[in-house]
């Protein structure tokens, strides 16, 4: 087997989390070392974000489906350990960010989420068994070659003194960033990101400010909003009452409004929020819809018509926004680690998986994260 970084072979096993089955918990297990294949390379994992709900969504509680045995581990980053026959550009011992969001090379309609999640059909869930099942909760992983995108170590870990975990929170600003770009937010537009406290929404916070956007952002908690605005001084606050008039007078008192970003999470199912910053926007206006919302929504439809509304769903993102959001990082442009708000609420070892779960359900407000260190 090829050489690692440390310029010694790769074990021929490593410890894996491994879930073996709806009905098993997770099991920390020895397991074959990955070898490289063509189109992929070995990576040494040094980071994974831990997901808030990861025990429900494996026990079969959520929509998502996925083959087993499976090994979780979404968002994370490492250090090339093999590359293989094809890599150009990748070296090895090279800093890595480790993208989750895998399609298919000759059908790009085939999407899955790397350890998570295997696609709404039989194609895509055949893609992740066959190919992508074992992610990141590992000492090692193999990853398609173009889901690996380096990372400048020198600018983020030595001048901007970032640690590993905390560039594992770049995962949720880049679906942040997709959702952005893709209804073409300017620098100076007002934007409404609602609601604005959890992992994602905070994130989306970030994004919107680095972008050059006036953000308003709403929620019921107004602690956590009151938080972000410690760190990002030009946003606007806006609590969230539950009213529907109410809450759209409080937004219209900005003006006018060209953006709506909703990251809504699965329990602001049946909330009024979503069609009073609908109605808030201007003529022309645009909305990405990114939460998960599981009910239908109630679009003002006559509303939408006459101000030639644009409402679209964005689900995560384009391999060029992987890019670009990295470059914002680099430059310094985006604010990341705890100059971003980031706060590392733990790392943990492979075989703290309890205590880890634990920790990130208990925090799930913008900018918190739990990793796995293997």
């Amino acid at each position: 087997m090829s050489a690692t970084f440390l310029n010694e072979p790769l074990p021929a096993t490593m410890h894996a989390l491994v879930c073996e089955s709806l009905d098993r918990p997770f099991s920390l297990k020895s397991i074959p070392t990955p070898d490289v294949t063509p189109g992929s390379i070995v990576v040494k994992v040094l980071a994974c974000a831990v997901q808030s709900n990861l025990k429900e969504m494996f026990s079969g509680q959520g929509p998502f489906k996925f083959p087993t045995p499976i090994v979780p581990g979404t968002r994370a980053v490492g250090r090339v350990a093999i590359t293989g026959p094809d890599t150009t550009s990748l070296s090895v011992g090279q800093l890595v960010m480790l993208d989750p969001f895998i399609t298919a090379r000759d059908n790009p309609d085939l999407q899955i989420i790397w350890g998570t999640f295997g696609g709404p059909c039989p194609a895509s869930q055949k893609l992740m068994a066959d190919n992508w099942r074992n992610a990141a909760f590992a000492e090692y992983t193999r990853v398609p070659l173009e889901n690996c995108f380096p990372l400048n170590e020198k600018t983020l870990c030595g001048d901007l003194g970032l640690t590993f975990s905390e560039l594992t929170h770049l995962g949720s600003s880049i679906v942040a960033y997709g959702g952005l770009r893709g209804i073409d937010l300017r620098a100076g537009e007002n934007i409404i990101v609602a609601p604005a406290s959890g992992i994602y929404s905070g994130a989306t916070v970030q994004v919107a400010d680095a972008m050059g956007a006036n953000v308003i952002t709403v929620s019921r908690n107004l602690e956590v909003l009151k938080k972000l605005q410690t760190t990002f001084p030009r946003i606007k606050i806006v609590p969230l009452k539950g009213d529907y008039e109410e809450d759209l007078a409080a937004l219209s008192k900005f003006g006018l409004i060209e953006a709506y970003a909703d990251i809504s999470p699965h329990g602001a199912t049946g909330s009024t929020h979503v069609r009073s910053c609908l109605m808030a926007l201007k003529e022309y206006g645009r909305a990405a819809l990114m939460g998960v919302i599981a009910a239908d929504i109630a679009i003002p439809y006559v509303t939408a018509v006459f101000k030639n509304l644009t409402i679209r769903g964005s689900y995560m993102y384009k391999k060029e926004d992987v890019r670009g959001l990295i470059r914002l990082a680099e430059s310094g442009v985006l604010k990341c680690g705890k100059a971003g708000g980031v706060e590392v609420i733990g790392e943990f070892k492979l075989e703290e998986l309890d205590q880890a779960c634990e920790a990130a359900a208990a925090n799930t407000n913008a900018g918190q994260i739990v990793t796995l260190v293997p």
